[in-house]
């Protein structure tokens, strides 16, 4: 099976501002992916993180009701590949995190394309 008969990967998105979350979904599909669902809370977020069904997630890192690195740790937990991605890069990122993918905003279809695919395991 090639990966154009592939599903389309499920992306969770965790993004604040609709017309942003809006223009990544744009850009998922033009890229083949899908979105799994969106969040814009922390509360939202961990809770599709810890029970949703998606193989990749982008977490905007200030987001309603404080940062995404909760639902990034449920996400982790699961062993599901995701990025951070913040309008400040990855200035404020714990340590613990540091090196975690963050793609700075605003960010094109090229520049998410490749920060997705860095995220996929390897064929081979």
């Amino acid at each position: 099976m090639t990966a154009q008969e592939q599903a389309p990967r499920r992306v969770f998105i965790v993004e604040d501002e609709t017309l942003v979350a809006m223009l990544i979904e744009d850009m998922l599909e033009e890229l083949g992916y899908t979105t799994a669902a969106h969040a814009s809370t922390v509360d939202e977020g961990i809770a599709y993180a810890l029970a949703g069904h998606y193989e990749l997630a982008i977490l905007d890192i200030n987001i309603i009701g404080g940062s995404s690195f909760a639902i990034a740790s449920a996400v982790a937990q699961r062993g599901i590949p995701f990025l951070f991605c913040s309008g400040y890069g990855g200035l404020g990122i714990p340590a613990a995190w540091a090196a975690q993918q963050c793609v700075a905003k605003p960010f094109g279809l090229a520049q998410l394309g490749l920060a997705l695919e860095a995220l996929l395991p390897k064929a081979g």
